[in-house]
């Protein structure tokens, strides 16, 4: 039924729902769209992970973790939420909660968010039977070259949340013996980098300083 041109024909499950012909302007184009799917701009469930991440970030974790949790009763399968709430109760010392909502997520998500939870809660696994972080740091200082503690004090430091040092000691391996472990030093600056996320301040500034050292 296409009689002149520009036609715009909106379908739904296959069948045309509704149809204009001929320029329109944008808030024309805007009511169109909003007749089909209803307004257009931020949902709640938008607004409340917004409000939710943000807090994440700024370390409110319990609060996010709430909003989170709220989020999942009413959409137990949300990506976004999953993710959050487990990264928050993985940062108030639930690791157990952590788990439960990364098992909740689907088998095969690519979700970054999920895949950095994972990641983190790996690193806490990995760091529940290292010792006393002051031991560890007395050792390294005692013996430079001893790898194997330097990089179990990587892991302490990253799980009592300091970032920047716990990269520092896993570069500092990777400047002595890139070989060491097969790279494992660098491999698991990798792991830090990804359940800290891309945008993290400890993941840029290692990631530049781990990509001057290997290219330089």
């Amino acid at each position: 039924g296409i009689q002149s041109i520009p036609a715009v024909v909106a379908f739904v499950d296959g069948q045309p729902r509704d149809a204009f012909m001929g320029n329109k302007a944008p808030n024309e184009i805007e009511k169109f769209i909003e007749k089909l799917i209803g307004p257009s701009g931020p949902s709640e469930l938008d607004m409340a992970l917004k409000q939710a991440n943000e807090l994440l970030d700024k370390e409110a974790y319990a609060q996010a973790g709430q909003i989170f949790g709220a989020i999942l009763q009413q959409a137990p399968d949300n990506e976004d939420a999953l993710a959050g709430f487990g990264m928050a109760a993985l940062r108030l010392g639930h690791l157990d909660e952590a788990k439960k909502a990364f098992a909740s997520a689907a088998l095969e998500t690519k979700h970054a968010g999920l895949s950095g939870l994972r990641a983190a809660i790996e690193l806490a696994e990995q760091a529940e039977n290292l010792g006393d972080l002051g031991e560890l740091q007395q050792a390294v200082e005692g013996d430079p070259e001893n790898h194997e503690k330097r990089f179990d004090l990587a892991l302490a430091l990253n799980a009592h949340g300091k970032r920047l040092e716990a990269a520092e000691e896993l570069l500092e391996i990777v400047r002595r013996d890139r070989e060491w472990r097969d790279d494992g030093a660098r491999a698991e600056l990798l792991k830090f980098f990804e359940a800290w996320g891309p945008t993290d301040p400890a993941t840029l500034s290692a990631r530049r300083r781990l990509s001057s050292m290997l290219f330089a």
